[in-house]
């Protein structure tokens, strides 16, 4: 009798399916009142920390943000932009409306986006919009005294405006500076300056592709030196000149500063260098 040997068969193990990794984009508004900034610390709250808290229990799973500018403490955003990745399956209308429902009443996602997997909310940053704020009026309101500088006299909105003809264009900074961030390249580039008065508000806009340390509020002081008339408006241009933060205004209060929007364009590229990130105007 033939013996036929009887073949094993071996079990196939099945392998779980590989998570697809999305990339959301986030459009976020926060008062920055409460707040030490955006970037996570250990021992502060921060925007960053508290939205990376309340996206691990949407997503399930611990979530870095990547975001366009970082803001100091006290400063506002209207339009901030960051993104992360995800391998929740959760539609974007849910993550949206769960976050907000966890998020405290002084941050919310105004905004939820699929984007491509290259996006980067850092470094595809065209420019951004900021804008300051300043109450000029010899009384100041209660309710909305954290999101304006106050003024009582009078300002020349006018000779401001002359003044910021001078800081259009790509310059060298340096007097405009901070105290952080001194080793950043100087040189920037502002393409527009926009001075409004709407009743009592004097509203400066500022549009760039990046700012330094502090720039804004430095800036901001600087054209309210020339609404009160201790510089004239060409002095602005001496005072660019000169490379020399003393000769510059004073660095107004984080609280009138609102990032407004962030520009980006069509496409995506992939990053192929991290070039070394710059702490940005707060």
């Amino acid at each position: 009798m033939k013996i036929v040997p009887v073949l094993k068969t071996v079990p196939v193990l099945k392998t779980a399916p590989e998570l697809k990794t999305r990339n959301i984009r986030l459009t976020v508004e926060y008062d920055g009142t409460a707040y030490s900034g955006w970037q996570k610390q250990r021992e502060s709250q921060t925007v960053q920390g508290t939205l990376e808290d309340r996206l691990k229990q949407v997503c399930g799973h611990p979530v870095d943000l990547l975001v366009a500018g970082r803001t100091d403490s006290g400063v506002h955003g209207l339009g901030q932009t960051a993104n992360f990745h995800t391998t929740s399956t959760m539609p974007l209308d849910k993550i949206q409306n769960v976050l907000n429902h966890l998020l405290p009443r002084d941050i919310r996602v105004v905004k939820a986006q699929e984007m491509p997997e290259t996006f980067h909310a850092t470094y595809h940053a065209k420019a951004k919009l900021y804008r300051y704020v300043i109450r000029n009026s010899k009384d100041h309101t209660v309710f909305d005294r954290h999101t304006y500088h106050h003024v009582r006299s009078a300002l020349n909105v006018a000779a401001m405006k002359q003044a910021a003809k001078f800081l259009t264009g790509t310059h060298d900074f340096t007097s405009f500076r901070g105290t952080l961030g001194k080793w950043a390249n100087p040189r920037r580039t502002i393409t527009k300056i926009n001075i409004q008065k709407k009743g009592y508000e004097i509203i400066l806009e500022y549009t760039g592709v990046s700012f330094l340390h502090q720039m804004i509020r430095i800036l901001s002081g600087t054209l309210l030196y020339v609404g009160l008339g201790k510089l004239k408006p060409a002095d602005v241009k001496d005072i660019l000149k000169s490379k020399d933060r003393k000769k510059a205004g004073p660095t107004l209060p984080p609280n009138g500063l609102f990032l407004v929007k962030v520009y980006y364009p069509q496409t995506f590229p992939p990053v192929k260098k991290r070039v070394k990130r710059e702490r940005e105007e707060e």
